[in-house]
């Protein structure tokens, strides 16, 4: 089984179903709204797989936001909020090692995801411009 369709398994079982499938690509996207996923790419790049949600856009040049977001990931179990390449929207992202995955280490990252969002979901709200 390659490493691609063993993420879609464990995300299967995870009860995940898929928004968006790229075989080519190797990626899904997967969305639970009670969990605090919405359009979460999970995207196996050998020898990595990518877990990235677009949280949303950000205030320019806020050195408050930046630095509470820095705090934050201090907090954070897995993974980390971060910019995109334009330095304008916020994202989580995780990466983890595809050659010895896990279920529960992928379950563990997306639930980290999930404990972010319950734990500073309204607080990252206020930076919202």
């Amino acid at each position: 089984m390659s490493n691609f369709e063993t993420v879609k398994k464990y995300l299967l079982e995870m009860g995940f179903a898929f928004d968006v499938e790229n075989g080519d690509e190797e990626l899904v996207v997967v969305t639970d709204e009670e969990r605090g996923i919405k359009n979460l790419v999970v995207d196996c790049e050998d020898p990595i797989v990518i877990l990235e949600q677009v949280m949303m856009e950000l205030p320019s040049e806020s050195a408050s936001v930046y630095k509470r977001l820095l705090q934050i990931n201090r907090e954070l179990v897995h993974g980390a909020f971060a910019l995109d390449d334009a330095g304008t929207t916020l994202v989580f992202r995780d990466t983890l090692r595809l050659e010895n995955l896990d279920y529960n280490e992928l379950e563990g990252s997306i639930e980290a995801l999930s404990l972010a969002m319950a734990e500073h979901g309204q607080e990252l709200l206020t930076f919202r411009p």
